[in-house]
């Protein structure tokens, strides 16, 4: 780096990364970009937020969604519509009845089931958005890591005017770096880099130069195919124990991200708490739903996990 990139940063972001940011998008995800629709984040709740605060449009987002984010979201002041999630994604028919100017949803691999938004429900929520003048805001939740289907490509392709895509390192590198972007229309990138010279003066700028170096050089692409085939290879372990301990569960999101959605046949009262006292920790959706990753244990542990929350399920916590 020279030391004119210590300088106080562009808010919109270090451009040589945006540039890199715009030509992955449009090679790996199908994206609409161009660097000047880039605007580098600390992360997709950081985006999310300045994104929500700045439209004030009534928001629906996914039921059952991510319980990190809902506190964050309510903190913008903005009403929340929960819309229902079923095998094909968001019910954009529901979307369509309710009152909102704007909506987020995960549509390459929804959090926490794991369902794909589907072609059909795709057409009609640019329909909706088209139609209506609302805004789209994409959390391209787990997009990188498919393991037994092409991969999905991202609806701000498909409306790239009404359309705000939101990514991040978290998965693919580390949730501390904070390292994030988003993709959005022009005039709206723009209001958002105003906002940040108003409010935070942009994102530190040595983990930008690195990132785009990383893109540049081919190192990110290969890092992430070699981190398919090692999630790969946990998540069949997973499945298999899961199959082995509690073939009475049914699972979800096989096929991409780096969790699994359990479905149970009846409630289990204190459940996350029950396999925490049994050293595994998982988080429920619902009574009778757990979402559990596997990214960071290897196989044999994985095994041994799903042993200890069989228990669990069956017998609730451990006896101290």
């Amino acid at each position: 780096m020279a030391h004119a990139d210590f300088a106080y940063p562009d808010p919109a972001g270090v451009p040589a990364l945006r540039r890199e940011l715009a030509g992955y998008l449009g090679r790996v995800r199908a994206g609409a970009a161009t660097p000047e629709q880039v605007v580098v984040t600390a992360g997709v709740a950081h985006g999310l937020s300045a994104v929500v605060r700045l439209t004030g449009a009534p928001l629906a987002v996914e039921d059952p969604t991510s319980e990190r984010q809902l506190p964050m979201l309510r903190a913008t002041g903005v009403p929340l519509i929960p819309i229902p999630v079923d095998g094909e994604g968001m019910d954009v028919a529901a979307l369509a009845r309710s009152s909102a100017g704007a909506v987020l949803l995960t549509p390459a691999h929804q959090f926490p089931t794991g369902v794909v938004l589907s072609s059909r429900r795709r057409a009609a929520l640019v329909a909706w958005a088209e139609e209506t003048g609302a805004l789209v805001i994409e959390d391209d939740y787990d997009a990188e890591f498919r393991y037994d289907r092409d991969p999905v490509g991202c609806v701000q392709a498909l409306a790239p005017g009404r359309t705000v895509l939101l990514g991040s390192v978290s998965k693919t590198l580390a949730p501390g770096m904070r390292l994030g972007w988003m993709v959005a229309p022009a005039p709206l990138a723009d209001r958002v880099a105003h906002h940040r010279m108003d409010t935070d003066l942009g994102s530190p700028v040595v983990g930008q130069h690195a990132l785009a170096r990383f893109l540049a050089s081919g190192a990110y692409d290969r890092h992430l195919r070699r981190m398919r085939r090692r999630y790969r290879s946990r998540r069949d372990a997973l499945v298999e124990a899961l199959a082995v301990h509690l073939p009475e569960a049914g699972i979800s999101g096989v096929s991409a991200g780096l969790h699994l959605y359990l479905r149970l046949p009846r409630p289990v009262p204190r459940l996350a708490e029950a396999a925490a006292s049994r050293g595994v920790l998982v988080q429920t959706s619902g009574p009778a739903a757990l979402i559990v990753g596997y990214a960071g244990l290897g196989e044999a542990r994985l095994g041994e996990a799903v042993a200890r929350l069989s228990a669990a399920v069956r017998r609730g916590p451990a006896r101290a």
